[in-house]
């Protein structure tokens, strides 16, 4: 029996879809990112996204730092490693009774389990890419990166 949060979060990536998603969407997902920062959370938080190749957007706003990078990249790894939301795994971890840290086997250095990562999905291709969240907490991490999905979306 799955737990309530990992269904929430695996019903996010089934709804979250896109029908492509180019370099242009990349850039007004950075810039609804930004906007969701400054009207809603109130600090600067560091954004990253990037296609399955090479970076297509990263912004690190005032009051971030090189710690921030450390984490867009672990938790981008993660997305990459698993084909689910950074958020996704470390619960996943949780929900059988372990931490990321203690059970996944990869070095810390590289991958945690932490939310703020989300998958790039177009519909019949699968992942092509990673969003990317670090300033806040995982789980608000993550709320932020599925809000930008959530608007990019709703402006087609």
């Amino acid at each position: 029996m799955m737990s309530e949060i990992l269904q929430q979060l695996l019903t996010q990536e089934e709804e979250l879809q896109f029908d492509a998603f180019t370099h242009q969407d990349a850039l007004q997902l950075g810039l609804f990112i930004i906007q969701i920062a400054n009207e809603e959370v109130g600090q600067g938080i560091a954004i990253h996204i990037e296609n399955d190749e090479h970076p297509l957007f990263t912004h690190y706003m005032a009051g971030t730092s090189k710690d921030n990078a450390y984490w867009v990249n672990t938790k981008k790894n993660v997305v990459n490693h698993f084909g689910h939301s950074s958020l996704y795994v470390g619960e996943s971890y949780k929900a059988q009774g372990t931490t990321f840290a203690e059970s996944a086997n990869l070095p810390s250095s590289d991958y945690q389990g932490e939310g703020g990562s989300f998958p790039i999905i177009v519909r019949g291709q699968g992942k092509v890419g990673t969003v990317t969240v670090s300033g806040l907490t995982g789980e608000e991490d993550h709320a932020v990166a599925v809000a930008g999905v959530r608007r990019l979306l709703a402006s087609r």
